[in-house]
């Protein structure tokens, strides 16, 4: 994964001033799961409820990327610091697409909570590919040498998608498109393996 994209440059100058403050990158990380999870709330609720839930999830990734800039910032680093970053996003990413699924399930019916299951658990399955198996050629799109977006970077559409009033495309394209990436991350790796 990318550590310069334009999420991490976007928060890179507020973390400056915060690296030199007792404020620890696992305290942002554990406020990057709590608006995670006050976001999955709001998506359960519905309604006008979806829409704010929408606002902390585009905070909470904000989050997710400041406390790994705060951390490389203050030389605050550390392999317990990396794998609860990783637990918080996993747990973050699936509550948000149960979420979603609970709150349109008069709209899809039990097939919601099925997909919101199916795209959270997809993502998970990325994230372990991404930082756990370092899947090589994950990183995205780039300009003159800089990686512009990664994979993560791909979850600022959900907002997006809610707050044009899309949540049901946003369900079933997460619920389905996310499953199909990590089957094409698999057979791009085993190809990859075969070949070495």
């Amino acid at each position: 994964m990318s550590h310069d994209t334009l999420l991490h440059r976007l928060v890179r100058p507020a973390m400056r001033p915060l690296a030199r403050t007792p404020i620890t990158p696992n305290q942002l990380t554990t406020m990057r799961l709590l608006t995670g999870l006050a976001a999955a709330t709001g998506f359960a609720f519905g309604g006008g409820w979806r829409v704010a839930g929408s606002g902390l999830f585009l905070v909470s990734l904000l989050l997710d990327r400041a406390d790994g800039e705060l951390a490389r910032l203050s030389g605050k680093m550390s392999a317990g610091g990396y794998r609860y970053d990783l637990t918080c996003d996993c747990i973050a990413t699936v509550a948000t697409f149960i979420g979603l699924g609970i709150g349109l399930l008069g709209e899809l019916g039990p097939v919601a909570i099925a997909l919101g299951a199916v795209a959270g658990a997809s993502v998970v399955a990325v994230f372990y590919q991404i930082n756990v198996l370092k899947v090589a050629g994950t990183s995205g799109p780039g300009l003159d040498g800089r990686t512009l977006a990664d994979a993560d970077d791909a979850m600022v559409g959900l907002p997006v998608l809610i707050w044009l009033g899309l949540s049901k495309l946003a369900l079933v394209l997460a619920g389905t498109a996310t499953p199909i990436i990590v089957i094409l991350l698999v057979l791009r790796e085993r190809l990859r393996t075969r070949r070495a």
